[in-house]
């Protein structure tokens, strides 16, 4: 009798740190909020593309269009946060068969969705660094968005985060492979 009541007490802390996970539930249901602001954002700026179509220059029009792009990446790389995450820390979404579920999302874990949220954020910067080439030609115009130093200084950010992802996934490689040594020892 004294054994189960200490076996109970000894398992409560492991079962509260556990259940701890939970508390990104709120975290999430933000993101989902924040990805609602997202679609919001994107029909606005499609809107406006459609409705002053006739006074937009090519490049206004390219800008726009980057833009709108630039939030469906930002959109995609919270659906991994939230999906991967939630599925990774907090609890099984039990989509097995389900059509709509992500291909990646069968095989997620942290590591993956380190290097996927790397590559997406790649693919953000990407897009912002071509709108500030695209807008470079101002530079020392009055107005201009940029400064060459502002356009350096996002291009070696960029770099910086392809540098990272390059570092990741060869630390995932690197851990990967140590894995399959040790198994086979």
């Amino acid at each position: 009798m004294q054994e189960d009541k200490l076996a109970q007490k000894t398992n409560l802390l492991p079962k509260l740190i556990f259940s701890s996970r939970w508390l990104q539930l709120p975290l999430y249901l933000g993101l989902i909020v924040a990805q609602c602001a997202y679609v919001f954002l994107f029909l606005k700026e499609l809107a406006h593309l459609v409705t002053d179509i006739n006074a937009l220059t090519e490049q206004a029009i390219m800008l726009i269009v980057l833009g709108l792009i630039d939030v469906v990446m930002i959109s995609n790389l919270l659906v991994m946060v939230i999906v991967g995450g939630y599925e990774t820390f907090v609890s099984r979404l039990r989509l097995n068969g389900h059509p709509d579920q992500p291909e990646w999302l069968s095989h997620v874990n942290a590591t993956v969705l380190k290097v996927k949220l790397a590559l997406a954020i790649i693919g953000i910067s990407s897009v912002h660094l071509l709108k500030t080439f695209i807008e470079a030609g101002n530079i020392g115009m009055p107005g201009a968005k940029f400064t060459e130093a502002g356009v350096m200084w996002q291009t070696i950010i960029h770099v910086s985060f392809i540098l990272s992802a390059i570092g990741i996934a060869y630390t995932d490689k690197l851990m990967h492979n140590l894995s399959i040594a040790h198994k086979s020892h």
